[in-house]
């Protein structure tokens, strides 16, 4: 089965033959197929219980599912199965939107790193909560939220307020995604008055929410690994201020000099995989510096190995999500990083 290094790449090689955004759309109905017929099980490579508490929740092992994957909720089960210890799910918008123009979504080997542009694409917030209602799951879920591409920042937080109070009984975490590079002017949303009127709202309607439903869901914020390092620590002061619980670092990166040259390199949109092991990895040590321990921190970005994870809690994670390591390395890299980070002790 694919829970094998040799099979998965075997299975990797064909659908590479495909262009990246068809062979997601594959993969993902033979998922939803293998679970709904009982037999994703057999894709867990043997992932060993590993439970990790952060932000009021214990977590079965400390590596997840990084949101961009499963932007709809309709392989909840399957990477349950799989052996992550966590899925986050979307990012999903109030309504429905196609993203960007195909193509859209392009793989450099030589590099282990995707570029995408797919620019939220998603079915919206009501059909995501209904595939979540209907999911059958065993690990932690988080649910991953933004705005439509055509919600002016200005009007941002009544996008965000609105997947909040959708979600906010479904989650056991709610992400706020003001980072991704392929929703115009979005990354403003991490900066100055901006954010802290984003903040005050979405704390604001938390509360009520907590008090409507009886229970506190956490919530993180996903940032960029593109902003200056002096800026940082006024970011994370102002997370705390907010009473945010955790935050993720790092979503893609703009920049292109680790694959300058490469033929996809002038493609706009955000790269991810080992170009960005580097980069992300110091902004998870700087923000823990930043925020000593008032702040859980998920890190993400360039995992390729269980080293790679290993490097992401040793500089300050809580815990870690892949993406585009797990198109590369399937799912024996789940069980090399939970086992290369239980053996930090």
């Amino acid at each position: 089965m694919l829970n094998s290094p040799f099979a998965y790449k075997m299975a990797r090689n064909a659908l590479f033959k495909l262009d990246a955004e068809t062979a997601h759309t594959v993969t993902m109905k033979k998922l939803r197929l293998m679970a709904k017929m009982g037999m994703s099980k057999a894709l867990n490579p043997g992932v060993a219980d590993a439970p990790v508490d952060a932000m009021g929740i214990t977590f079965k092992n400390p590596v997840g599912l990084a949101a961009g994957l499963d932007k709809n909720g309709e392989c909840i089960a399957a990477f349950s199965d799989v052996g992550f210890g966590f899925v986050e799910i979307g990012t999903v918008t109030p309504r429905a939107q196609p993203g960007n123009p195909k193509p859209r979504m392009f793989r450099l080997p030589e590099h282990q790193a995707i570029i995408n542009r797919l620019g939220f694409n998603n079915h919206g917030v009501d059909a995501l909560c209904e595939q979540v209602k209907q999911a059958r799951r065993t690990t932690t879920l988080g649910i991953n939220i933004g705005k439509n591409f055509d919600t002016p920042n200005e009007n941002a937080a009544d996008d965000y307020l609105h997947c909040l109070a959708k979600v906010y009984p479904l989650a056991d975490y709610v992400t706020v995604n003001i980072s991704s590079p392929n929703t115009k002017n979005l990354r403003e949303l991490q900066f100055g008055e901006s954010l802290e009127q984003l903040l005050g709202a979405l704390q604001q309607k938390r509360l009520e929410l907590a008090d409507q439903h009886g229970h506190r869901v956490p919530m993180t914020v996903k940032i960029a690994p593109d902003m200056d390092a002096e800026l940082l620590p006024q970011l994370a002061e102002t997370l705390v201020k907010f009473g945010i619980d955790g935050v993720i670092a790092t979503n893609t990166t703009n920049s292109r000099e680790a694959v300058a040259g490469h033929k996809f390199a002038g493609e706009t949109g955000g790269l991810s995989g080992a170009p960005l092991t580097d980069k992300s990895t110091e902004v998870i040590s700087a923000l823990r510096a930043a925020v000593g321990s008032e702040l859980a921190i998920i890190g993400v970005g360039g995992i390729l190995s269980g080293d790679d994870a290993a490097a992401k809690i040793r500089a300050g994670a809580n815990l870690v999500q892949i993406y585009t390591g797990f198109i590369y390395q399937g799912p024996p890299l789940i069980k090399d990083s939970v086992t290369q980070i239980t053996a930090l002790g």
